[in-house]
């Protein structure tokens, strides 16, 4: 399990563009990872838009965006092309990396208890150190919040 302050695992999982995307690759750059429900939904969409629309500015923060769900590269690559992501999409379809930062939780769809992903948003400093995190997140002006905090770094 991940902690605040403590350097995270290096960890490699499938990216879209026929990839794979390794934390340690990415030393020496902030990493925002943002963990969603599922591809193609009204929340999971209107996040990886306000990413998309907030990308540019993120990029002048040496910042790294990646999007990260249960579903297929396949799903991902589709979701990616139909909304014009900039920043890669990550397939964690056995839960390992969910797992790592613990973001698989009990959730109630339409009356029913299911285990799925909280939507959630880690960033990673430059020296592979967790600096924040945001759990059971709502969507509307998290992404500006997000890039308050990157601003510090």
């Amino acid at each position: 399990m991940i902690t605040l302050d403590h350097e995270v695992s290096d960890f490699v999982l499938p990216s879209t563009g026929d990839k794979e995307f390794s934390l340690a690759a990415n030393v020496g750059k902030n990493v925002v990872i943002y963990f969603y429900p599922k591809d193609d939904t009204p929340g999971c969409t209107t996040e990886g838009q306000d990413f998309r629309d907030h990308w540019q500015a993120f990029t002048e923060k040496n910042c790294v965006i990646v999007g990260v769900s249960r579903d297929s590269i396949t799903s991902h690559g589709d979701f990616k092309g139909k909304m014009q992501f900039p920043f890669d999409l990550l397939s964690d379809e056995d839960e390992e990396i969910c797992k790592l930062f613990d973001v698989i939780k009990m959730k109630n769809v339409y009356g029913k208890q299911v285990l799925g992903i909280e939507r959630s948003t880690f960033v990673i400093d430059a020296q592979g150190i967790l600096r924040k995190e945001w759990r059971g997140v709502k969507v509307p002006g998290h992404v500006q919040e997000v890039l308050d905090f990157v601003s510090t770094l």
